[in-house]
């Protein structure tokens, strides 16, 4: 049995990925510092297969603890998204840049042989020509302290030497939605759908301004294609998640959500100006590794009003739900 590691196994992603990787027959260990708790993975405790470490990917003890007998790692653990990181600069900063460079060098000093890095379709920032798309070969434009850090990391493990060990490929994710363990209501579809499938007014900001999106199941599913693939097919080498045809602006994810809740009430407020604005083509993860999405965003749609709307949870509005 493979043995992973997973650095925020206990996050909105990291929550999906685990259990995945467990179903597949892999030995699993997490290393989480349960900033935002625990409950997303709880219950995985009874499973012999999985193991928990409580640890912060910028404390080296605990990075060289977690990658012990480790074949793979998926790097999942980060401030994740721009208000988050404008929050907190310097945590972001040594979370997202300083420790993902540690944990690197620790796992290839350990001899682990796959390192995936969860890094985001925001490094493009905003495209010069709103007709066309972007792909890996693209001009990297942060915008943002997030993608700033990701991109800084992404440079550092492409500069690796190719004889490392340790092999590392770059997954750029589209904006996630969808159901997870952990779920957030921060995140553009999961907010909009459950403002509108509780009857608010939903009120928003620059329809007009594109993003791809990406189930949260279907960017588990990327990583685990990454550990399964030929190493001379991953190594050293980035791929966009997600698919070309869901690339939306925002005025497209509510025509979606109406489509479902007719008596949604909009608000448009225009803003000609948003600091990213990208639409992402996904040809090379799909030609090159076989790639295909399962889920749509009307998909997403679909099962956070069910959620909403039958009462799975108490206070959809509680801060847990938020990475702020």
């Amino acid at each position: 049995m493979k043995k992973v590691l997973i650095s925020g196994g206990a996050g909105y992603i990291g929550s999906v990925l685990t259990r995945m990787v467990l179903r597949a027959g892999y030995k699993v260990r997490v290393i989480d510092n349960l900033r935002f708790g625990g409950e997303a993975i709880v219950d995985l405790l009874n499973d012999k297969n999985f193991e928990f470490i409580k640890g912060d990917t910028r404390n080296e003890h605990d990075l060289k603890k977690a990658v012990k007998g480790v074949d793979f790692v998926a790097h999942l653990a980060a401030i994740v998204g721009d208000p988050a990181c404008a929050k907190d600069p310097e945590l972001a900063r040594e979370t997202n840049l300083g420790a993902s460079k540690r944990f690197y060098q620790i796992a290839n000093e350990a001899g682990v042989k796959r390192f995936v890095f969860a890094s985001t379709c925001s490094n493009y920032g905003k495209m010069k020509d709103s007709d066309a798309f972007v792909n890996e070969e693209s001009n990297l434009a942060p915008v943002s302290l997030y993608a700033e850090t990701k991109v800084a990391a992404e440079k550092f493990l492409l500069s690796q030497d190719k004889n490392n060990i340790c092999k590392p490929t770059i997954l750029r994710f589209s904006t996630v939605y969808g159901l997870s363990p952990r779920i957030r209501f921060d995140l553009t579809v999961n907010e909009f759908t459950k403002e509108l499938a509780l009857g608010r007014e939903l009120v928003v900001f620059g329809e007009q301004f594109w993003r791809p999106y990406c189930h949260v199941v279907d960017l588990a599913r990327a990583i685990r294609l990454v550990f399964e693939s030929d190493i001379d097919k991953v190594a050293f080498d980035v791929f966009n998640v997600g698919d070309t045809n869901e690339n939306y602006q925002k005025q497209m994810l509510v025509d979606e959500i109406k489509k479902q809740l007719p008596d949604a009430k909009i608000k448009y407020v225009k803003k000609d100006e948003d600091p990213r604005d990208y639409r992402v083509n996904f040809d090379k993860i799909k030609n090159k590794l076989g790639y295909r999405i399962t889920m749509r965003v009307p998909d997403g749609i679909a099962q956070i009003i069910k959620v909403i709307k039958e009462g799975f949870l108490n206070n959809p509005d509680e801060a847990k739900y938020k990475n702020i």
